[in-house]
């Protein structure tokens, strides 16, 4: 897991500087075809490629995302994505994923990081199971 450009401005702000982090209350979850960096980029699925595909809004809170420990952040749920709508085609490869701050444009990258290869068939749905450990590059 890598933050983002944004992310680290901001980190560095409240360490050197003591100006207080944004309340993100709601974070999204989204899947890309190509890797995104630290600037962002990278190519989001899209609904016009992966019929059905859409970010996953996950309340930022301890359930949800446990304290980190031993350098690593586990998910305290399921991340269930909506299922493909296709009509029989598996959608686009997914590569990696990436957190951001909103469901469209305009919304803010925090966190990305790469995952194996995984094109969802039709009439499924991707899940990041509870449990997942995600650690710091």
């Amino acid at each position: 897991m890598s933050k983002s450009n944004y992310l680290e401005l901001l980190v560095l702000d409240a360490v050197l500087g003591q100006t207080a982090l944004p309340a993100i209350a709601t974070v999204y979850v989204a899947l890309y075809s190509v890797t995104p960096g630290d600037a962002g980029g990278g190519t989001e699925l899209a609904d016009a490629t992966s019929p059905g595909y859409a970010r996953v809004a996950v309340t930022n809170n301890t359930t949800n995302f446990p304290n980190a420990s031993a350098g690593a952040k586990t998910t305290g749920v399921d991340i269930t994505f909506p299922t493909n709508s296709s009509g029989g085609a598996a959608w686009v490869a997914a590569v990696a994923w990436a957190i951001l701050d909103g469901s469209g444009g305009g919304a803010n990258f925090l966190l990305w990081g790469a995952m194996i290869s995984l094109a969802c068939p039709n009439a499924q749905a991707i899940v990041i199971p509870s449990g997942t450990i995600w650690t710091e590059e």
